[in-house]
């Protein structure tokens, strides 16, 4: 709804994976005022591009649900401009994302609570806000709910026989199998969880929580309004200015300003308010509300690899990229909710430790039944597979920096990709072990020659320039408004900004640091978790048992033995 009234409780600025949950939550409360203000469109429900899960690589290539910000060219990567999408419109980045549910592992969050004065950010303080999020089609366990807001669908046996194989090739080299990526062992290879509902749309929180908020009288929700800056009476944060159907207007919050943004809006919109580091904003004449050195620093991304096959059997779905197939896919899928429409694709994964120092996996697997880049484009026109292979917690760490004060101008955006040393090996070794599960029986029938890398790309030199030439975001900003209590910590435990009153960040912005796998489902669990704290609530710590690997071997002994050196 909209309104005239410039008065409410709450303001929360973006209503994407973090701002939807707290507006739906906040106004449970008929008591509670909020407004939710989002710069992009409403998220259209016939329009195809983002609510059909096969259709992800669209809202990818134009500006209509992504902000389509580019990075600086990056040093390490031959100095390439690299994309970095993030959702405009209501669901945020839940609209254009790839569905994958995936929660990361338990450890991440133990080393969470590791950090001074997050000792309640542990995996079994987690779990539960894991479990209210979730509707799984697969029912309640330990370690996942039923009748939350967001719908998540399992992969069923069957789909495709190149998931099969695939994480059968993972297990004859010599590592796990996992029947649940997100339960009791994430280490291994197995079937991979969807943001997808029953009748196969994207279960974005737009749909799984906004659509809950939208019928009651004390949500007001704008779309298309661009927030300029947050309004400070001395420390405290009292409103926003907002660009609104061509107009500047000001909302009041009685209570809080709460920003979720995103990775990369939320330092935007703090700094362009007067919040971060002080050299920073004396440089755009900025006045100095707080300076807060880490607003925009500590930026940490995931990044990889698709390492592509050709199919010798006629089983891959490159097929449904042809135009004359898609209408028939596309009838299936609207009418029926069914078919290969109804999948993101994205239905078999794996995670692995490549080397004995890490306590758990710092790679992970996406497996895809055809090679295809996020941009759609389709690496050869015949059958095919790729496996996407990427690092998890690279020590590289980039910044988001406002360039103006104009809130229409993108900030400058760099990652740092694969400045240490730890980013080459791994990926060396990424790329290195993918080969070996590769070449594993399972994938006799099925594996032709390798399209990219191609098989002549073997010595450290060369597999590193293939990384400087062919690495790609995974499109999992965060990190640059970090919860802790060091020097360059933005946030406190709950989210509310050090030196500050009435203002508080809630969105991956705030992880301390990026976790062991896709950021969606963290980002809403940490919502659910911070909201039930603002409302004077915590749920009872789960007593459920999960796997640490404690020296375990990184891997057994491979059913086929090769060389990829």
């Amino acid at each position: 709804m909209t309104s005239a009234k410039s008065e409410f409780d709450y303001i929360i600025v973006g209503a994407g994976s973090a701002g939807n949950v707290l507006a739906t939550r906040l106004t449970e409360d008929a008591s509670i005022n909020v407004l939710l203000l989002e710069a992009g469109r409403p998220d259209h429900r016939l329009d195809f591009r983002t609510q059909m899960p096969a259709a992800l690589a669209m809202p990818l290539q134009g500006t209509t649900y992504n902000w389509g910000y580019k990075t600086d060219p990056e040093p390490y990567m031959n100095n390439r401009v690299m994309d970095c999408g993030r959702g405009k419109g209501l669901g945020g980045s839940s609209l254009i994302n790839g569905m994958c549910y995936i929660r990361g592992n338990a450890l991440d969050f133990d080393d969470w609570a590791k950090i001074e004065g997050l000792e309640e950010w542990s995996y079994l303080d987690c779990l539960p806000y894991f479990k209210k999020c979730e509707n799984r089609d697969a029912g309640e366990n330990d370690y996942h709910g039923v009748g939350g807001p967001v719908e998540v669908t399992t992969s069923k046996p069957g789909v495709n026989p190149l998931y099969e194989a695939l994480v059968e090739a993972g297990v004859q080299a010599g590592y796990p199998r996992t029947e649940d990526l997100n339960g009791y062992q994430q280490e291994g290879f197995g079937p991979m969880d969807r943001f997808v509902t029953p009748n196969g749309r994207r279960a974005s929180t737009a749909r799984g929580y906004l659509d809950k908020a939208k019928p009651r009288n004390n949500i007001t929700i704008l779309t298309g309004a661009l927030t300029d800056v947050i309004l400070f009476d001395g420390n405290r944060a009292i409103g926003v200015k907002v660009e609104h159907q061509g107009q500047t207007k000001t909302f009041h919050a009685s209570r809080e300003v709460i920003v979720s943004s995103g990775a990369i809006g939320s330092p935007q919109l703090l700094q362009r308010s007067g919040i971060g580091p002080a050299e920073w904003l004396n440089e755009l004449n900025i006045p100095v509300v707080k300076d807060l050195p880490g607003v925009g620093n500590n930026l940490q991304d995931h990044l990889e690899l698709y390492l592509q096959y050709e199919c010798t059997q006629p089983v891959s779905i490159v097929p449904a990229n042809k135009w004359w197939n898609k209408p028939a896919i596309g009838a299936e899928w609207l009418f029926m909710g069914t078919g290969l429409g109804a999948s993101n694709q994205f239905e078999a994964g794996g995670f692995i430790r490549t080397h004995e120092e890490f306590t758990h996996p710092n790679v992970q697997y996406h497996f895809l039944p055809l090679a295809v880049r996020y941009d759609g484009r389709s690496a050869i026109d015949a059958h095919s597979f790729q496996a996407h292979v990427g690092s998890l917690r690279s020590p590289s760490r980039g910044r988001v920096k406002l360039k103006s004060r104009d809130p229409n101008e993108h900030p400058s955006i760099l990652f740092n990709y694969m400045s240490t040393e730890q980013d080459w090996r791994e990926f060396r070794e990424a790329i290195r072990v993918t080969r070996e599960i590769i070449a594993q029986p399972a994938l006799d029938p099925y594996r032709g020659k390798a399209i990219s890398p191609t098989e002549d790309i073997v010595t450290d030199e060369q597999l590193d320039e293939f990384v400087r030439e062919n690495g790609e975001t995974a499109y999992h900003p965060s990190c640059t408004c970090a919860m802790g209590y060091h020097d360059q910590a933005v946030v406190d435990a709950e989210g509310l900004v050090h030196g500050m009153e009435g203002l508080r960040v809630v969105d991956a912005s705030i992880m301390p640091n990026i976790i062991s796998g896709n950021l969606n489902a963290t980002t809403i669990m940490m919502a659910e978790k911070i909201v039930d704290k603002m409302r004077g609530r915590q749920l009872p710590r789960s007593t459920a048992d999960y796997y640490v690997a404690d020296g375990a071997p990184i891997r057994g002994e491979p059913m086929r033995t090769v060389s990829v050196r």
